[in-house]
């Protein structure tokens, strides 16, 4: 990714279309449109099965265009127009688009400007194409489909048309403009540790999903939040980094820093290491990637330098939490290989939580499926990409029956 983006900041409020509107990132952009006047307007919005919520935030930002997952937009127009006569909103009527595909159409829509994928998982590989194919600056959280799909969101993109919304992306390609690609010697990635940092192998084996799910910095959702436990999060953003900003994945290094206040760094040929540092808020990264390269004022609280405060840094214990390397080898073997490992994960995740595996099953269910997984001859596609998800989550789906039984 070029840190320097052809997209210019707009004399009119920019229109963004949110994905995932009723999560976590979509909850929190919108709550960054209401709050930075005059800078943003809502064009579209997609969620996912919450309707009441979905319709709430159309009536509040008359959204042009509303997407659902359920298969009949007539619950979703029933919601909206049961929110829009709470709310004393008279002649309110959006268009309307439901079933498996609705957040792809949200994403093409032709009368936005920014795309705020908020969606988390897989399904959202399909939507951040079409974004880019609709020429939208893709402010990117749905960190899935950059991962499976990879060369093929990279090849969709123009340069500077993807904006991280991760709070270390978003940290990274803010010291990245300290100095030019020749000059970057490595990128440190930051992690919080989890909720388990310290712990050996055994001690993971009984961890519950409870204490999987208690992160002891963000409010995330389940798939995150365990994926953060098991330092699978922090796996995908190291090749994360390594596809949006084009460094090698031996100059991507992780290290866990307990306090989330410096979200990642960047070290020069010349000694200088580069750090973006705000307290654990996602609105300022949000913000960010909505409106870049342009800041927001006030998108969030900045650090208070008048109190004492220590900042700590270590290594990940990568013998114990295994996931990054076991990363950084799927995605050097293949382009489709790294789909396998996301697949496998979230089906393993949900298994876990479900208690039919165990904590460190998860991790090992991707080197299983790794090791089986013979990648296809012939030209990479996001077909090629979606059909080896599937082929993952079924494989998946049987040895995991076997550890269950």
């Amino acid at each position: 990714m070029s840190t320097q983006s052809s997209f210019c900041s707009p004399a009119h409020p920019r229109r963004v279309t949110v994905l995932g509107s009723t999560g976590s990132i979509g909850t929190q952009g919108l709550d960054v449109i209401a709050q930075a006047s005059g800078l943003f307007s809502v064009a579209a919005l997609a969620g996912g099965h919450n309707l009441r919520l979905l319709a709430e935030q159309a009536v509040a930002f008359r959204a042009e265009l509303v997407g659902c997952a359920t298969p009949d937009a007539s619950a979703l127009a029933q919601a909206i127009s049961r929110a829009a006569e709470a709310a004393g909103v008279r002649g309110y009527r959006p268009e309307l688009v439901a079933g498996q595909h609705a957040a792809t159409e949200v994403a093409a829509y032709g009368h936005a400007e920014v795309v705020l994928n908020g969606i988390t998982g897989a399904i959202g590989l399909e939507p951040t194409l079409a974004a880019l194919t609709a020429g939208h600056l893709l402010a990117l959280a749905n960190k899935e489909s950059l991962i499976i799909g990879g060369q093929v969101v990279m090849a969709a993109a123009a340069p500077g048309q993807i904006a991280p919304v991760d709070s270390e992306h978003s940290a990274l390609a803010q010291a990245l403009r300290s100095g030019t690609p020749e000059e970057v010697a490595k990128l440190i990635v930051t992690a919080s540790g989890g909720p388990f940092f310290g712990f050996t192998r055994e001690q993971l084996r009984g961890v519950t999903p409870a204490q999987a799910l208690a992160h002891p910095t963000w409010d995330m959702g389940r798939v995150v939040t365990t994926n953060s436990a098991t330092m699978v999060n922090k796996a995908l953003e190291v090749i994360e980094a390594h596809l949006l900003f084009d460094i090698p994945l031996e100059k991507i290094e992780p290290v866990v820093h307990r306090q989330s206040i410096v979200h990642s760094m960047v070290e020069f040929i010349d000694g200088s290491v580069i750090a973006q540092a705000s307290p654990p808020d996602m609105r300022l990264p949000i913000a960010l990637g909505m409106n870049w390269p342009h800041r927001v004022p006030g998108a969030a609280t900045p650090c208070d330098f008048s109190s004492a405060a220590s900042w700590t840094f270590e290594p990940l214990d990568q013998q114990v939490f295994g996931a990054v390397e076991l990363a950084k080898q799927a995605a050097a073997a293949s382009g489709t290989h790294m789909a396998v490992y996301n697949a496998v994960n979230e089906v393993a995740v949900d298994a876990f939580h479900d208690g039919k595996i165990r904590f460190t099953d998860i991790v090992d269910s991707i080197h299983r499926a790794l090791d089986a997984y013979q990648a296809p001859t012939g030209e990479l596609s996001a077909g090629l990409v979606l059909e080896t998800d599937q082929w993952a989550r079924s494989y998946a789906g049987e040895f995991i029956k076997e550890l269950a039984s």
